[in-house]
């Protein structure tokens, strides 16, 4: 079997007439050079089109000699200059030994050019709308952090496929204070910031007045990212200002984009964040120092109350309410009336009228209201003016002059107690002379009895009057040892016998009280102690259990030895002391008796003049059953 095989024919090639008519048809102005641009073949669109631009063939050829060969597969675009003015484009194509060159008609050149303008067009607005974007985003920005979110955002719209750094200073440190960065920064690259020497002059920013060690000035920034080829970069400046930079790098795979014309944009783009960067520094700083002065007047031991032009209360600070107990939410927007006793609004007036004019007054008086009766401050005012120098308000600052009204009323009534001493004392030595005569002459004549004889009624009238005259010689003795002022110098103190002394003083107060007194005293050693002071505590406690009880009532004062500490309990029957107040009754100035019958100092010294001694004062009371003050005072070793 044999096998027979049969070529079967393919196209037939053109022949090279063919190529050469085929050339010849094509309405495309075309020609076919050597590697040295020399001409081998022009078809006739190439000379027409060399005609219809005002010039011969040779001479578009000789206009193309010094034209760089394209690299083979390669194609470039040469503008050739006309004789009447313009240019046309030349396209030439290598391939292998030969270069094709074909004329563009205008036709074909313009829209080319229309296509350019166009992308151009539409670059520019999606580039303008997002710095639009970008400025609504930075205004509405509440802090820096959603300030840098936002630019964050627009860099990433303008700029895909880079990597980028926000970096925002403090204009005065160069602290850095944010930083945003999109990709994977090298070591060490946060800091310091390195500004381009072209960039920083074109910003007329003065080298010597950056921060020395936070900002670096140099010939060229370094690449922030791993990775990147090249990067451009543009400070933020704001009013001769550096408040930070944002930096653009292209990886490899991007190495061929148009780097000049992301610098236009960057430029751009950072001179409208350089602003919005400022501005939200300013308003940082001015709502720091609002809250500071905030802060200063709620927190400042002076009274402080501010009211505007319509006399409302605007400011109303913590000690102003501990003064008062009024609240700030209670007290602001209410009249300033409000807030002085309604008998002092007369004399309010004038001062505000006179504050609002913009005088100052200083130490004015008034009395406030405060939610538990009345308080008396003194005050100084000043007026609040506007930036254009117009009288906002008033200012009044001051202080609490109640205690001091207070102290003064006690310091007259200490007086007036200091002359009556010095008036009892020279009653006590009016009143000690004839009495000594009395006593001497009774005592004379009682010795004229007899032994033994009882005298008759005269006898007994001479003995009373006796001891009724030697009660009244040592009533006066031991009330101007008493009134006398004290040396403060511990001494040996018979306890028993200091408690009937203090009775005897107090025998008056028991008296109008019509009180019974039980007295029950236990063996109690000597003890050490400065004895007028301590007769001032229990007089003090005597005389408050007698004020405390109804007629009918009964004291009892009782002393005995605990351990080594000898203790004397005052207990009355009366109404016993508030749950409330019992916590308080050591307090200076602290009274539950009305105006003009106490000044609330009593327990406190009391209580001091115990503690100086070593020893504790205690209190027991039950409402409606009565009160027992124990003072416990150290025995000697």
């Amino acid at each position: 079997m044999t096998t027979e095989s049969r070529r079967v024919p393919g196209p037939e090639e053109p022949s090279a007439e063919a190529f050469r008519a085929f050339f010849e048809a094509v309405e495309v102005p075309a020609a076919l050079c050597d590697l040295s641009l020399r001409l081998l073949r022009g078809n006739a669109a190439f000379k027409r089109f060399c005609f219809d631009h005002g010039l011969t063939v040779d001479q578009m050829m000789e206009a193309l000699e010094d034209t760089p060969v394209p690299e083979d597969w390669g194609s470039s675009e040469v503008k050739v200059a006309l004789p009447q003015g313009g240019a046309v484009m030349m396209e030439l194509t290598r391939r292998g030994d030969s270069v094709s060159v074909v004329g563009r008609r205008e036709s074909e050149h313009m829209r080319g050019h229309l296509v350019v303008v166009e992308q151009a067009l539409l670059e520019q607005a999606r580039t303008e709308g997002v710095l639009l974007d970008l400025g609504r985003s930075v205004a509405e920005a509440g802090s820096e952090e959603e300030l840098v979110a936002a630019v964050a955002r627009g860099v990433k719209e303008l700029f895909p496929g880079r990597s980028f750094c926000i970096r925002i200073t403090d204009a005065r440190t160069g602290s850095l204070t944010s930083l945003y960065a999109e990709g994977r920064l090298k070591e060490g690259s946060r800091e310091p910031l390195v500004l381009k020497r072209s960039a920083a002059e074109k910003m007329h920013l003065v080298e010597s007045a950056l921060p020395a060690g936070k900002v670096v000035v140099a010939g060229r920034v370094p690449l922030l990212f791993e990775g990147s080829v090249a990067g451009v970069s543009a400070p933020l400046v704001a009013s001769g200002q550096l408040y930070g930079a944002i930096n653009l790098e292209y990886p490899a795979s991007r190495a061929e984009m148009n780097t000049y014309q992301d610098e236009r944009v960057l430029v751009q783009l950072a001179n409208q964040v350089a602003v919005a960067v400022k501005n939200a520094k300013l308003i940082d700083e001015l709502t720091f120092v609002r809250k500071y002065l905030e802060d200063l007047l709620e927190k400042a031991n002076a009274l402080i109350v501010v009211a505007n032009r319509e006399g409302k209360i605007v400011v109303f600070n913590r000690a102003m309410s501990r003064l008062t107990g009024f609240s700030k939410e209670e007290v602001l927007g209410r009249d300033v009336a409000w807030l002085v006793h309604r008998d002092e609004h007369l004399r309010l007036m004038p001062v505000l009228l006179a504050a609002l004019r913009g005088e100052d007054l200083p130490n004015f008086e008034l009395r406030l209201r405060t939610r538990s009766g009345e308080a008396r401050a003194s005050f100084a005012t000043s007026t609040s003016l506007s930036s254009q120098g117009e009288v906002e308000g008033v200012m009044a600052i001051g202080q609490d002059v109640t205690v001091v009204a207070q102290l003064e009323q006690r310091i007259i009534h200490a007086e007036k107690l200091a002359s009556l001493g010095q008036l009892a004392a020279s009653v006590a030595h009016e009143i000690n002379n004839p009495m000594t005569a009395v006593v001497t002459y009774a005592d004379a004549l009682l010795q004229r009895v007899p032994v033994g004889a009882s005298g008759g009624p005269d006898a007994e009238k001479l003995r009373k009057i006796l001891e009724n005259g030697q009660r009244i010689l040592r009533f006066t003795r031991d009330l101007t040892s008493y009134a006398r002022p004290s040396k403060n110098k511990p001494e040996p103190v018979r306890l028993n016998a200091l408690l009937d002394k203090a009775l005897g003083y107090c025998e008056h107060v028991v008296v109008k009280a019509q009180v019974e007194v039980e007295r029950d005293f236990g063996e109690v050693p000597q003890l050490t102690g400065v004895p007028s002071n301590l007769e001032q505590v229990f007089v003090n406690l005597i005389t408050n259990a007698c004020h405390a009880m109804r007629p009918g009532g009964r004291l009892s004062v009782r002393s005995r030895c605990e351990g080594r500490e000898a203790v004397v309990w005052v207990k009355d029957t009366g109404s016993g002391i508030e749950p409330a107040h019992l916590s308080r009754i050591f307090e200076p100035f602290f009274t539950t008796k009305t105006e003009g019958h106490g000044t609330g100092l009593g327990l406190s010294i009391v209580q001091r003049i115990v503690e100086k001694h070593g020893g504790r004062l205690d209190v027991e009371s039950v409402l409606g059953q009565g009160t027992t003050f124990s003072v416990r005072l150290p025995l000697p070793d």
